[in-house]
């Protein structure tokens, strides 16, 4: 059977199994930072790779329930040795049934450039996240400098890993990015980029009061509450 006659979730699939290990295992430090110190949250993570982010989250005293989604099913299997529950599966296909405001705080790190309808997904899971609950986000800045830079020369190279990833399906601007969030029922506190910026990029960021900040986020953060 070729890849072409494969459906999209295969193709999807095939794609991911050449990826290294690494590209699931990294927890995120910075978004279990910003968690509220709660023994008792309860947090919904959607693409949870092997739950480092939920397992660090628990042993820091961010979350004592942690719930996650992933697509990856050796992933998964690793996910639920460290959390409390873990759905294996494609999450654009998946019925949940969470009971509405389960969840404290919901985390998509770098995962909703991966879905084929990411607003429609955000706009099911804002009920499952309580009234002034948190959310936290990032993916892929496609107006970074370097994409624009790509694009006048009239490349679009897809590779590995980085916002050419070639298992991405979706492309946002911070300005964008934060839209999508607020048409889904969540409002956006924070937005900036997930490497801090540079000295050099800090001071340009300043003079323009930050209006060119969109041309050096290689990744863009979003920090934000459900409405």
């Amino acid at each position: 059977m070729t890849t072409d006659s494969l459906s999209p979730a295969a193709r999807l699939m095939s794609a991911y199994e050449g990826k290294a290990t690494a590209y699931f295992t990294n927890a995120r430090a910075d978004f279990v930072r910003l968690l509220p110190r709660d023994p008792t949250a309860r947090v919904l993570e959607i693409g949870c790779g092997n739950g480092a982010t939920g397992a660090l989250a628990m042993a820091r005293g961010r979350a004592g329930h942690y719930v996650g989604v992933e697509l990856i099913e050796m992933q998964g299997r690793s996910a639920r040795q460290v959390l409390s529950d873990v759905l294996i599966g494609d999450v654009e296909h998946m019925d949940f049934d969470w009971q509405p405001a389960e969840f404290d705080a919901l985390i998509l790190s770098e995962v909703l450039e991966h879905l084929v309808e990411p607003a429609a997904l955000l706009r099911r899971l804002h009920r499952f996240v309580r009234p002034g609950g948190m959310v936290l986000a990032s993916s892929p800045n496609i107006a970074h400098w370097r994409v624009l830079r790509e694009l006048v020369k009239g490349r679009f190279d897809l590779a590995d890993q980085g916002v050419f990833d070639r298992t991405h399906l979706r492309w946002f601007t911070p300005a964008t990015f934060i839209s999508m969030f607020e048409t889904a029922g969540f409002r956006i506190d924070l937005m900036g980029p997930v490497t801090a910026f540079s000295p050099r990029v800090e001071m340009i960021s300043r003079l323009t009061s930050g209006r060119l900040d969109h041309l050096f986020m290689t990744q863009i953060a979003v920090q934000g509450t459900r409405r």
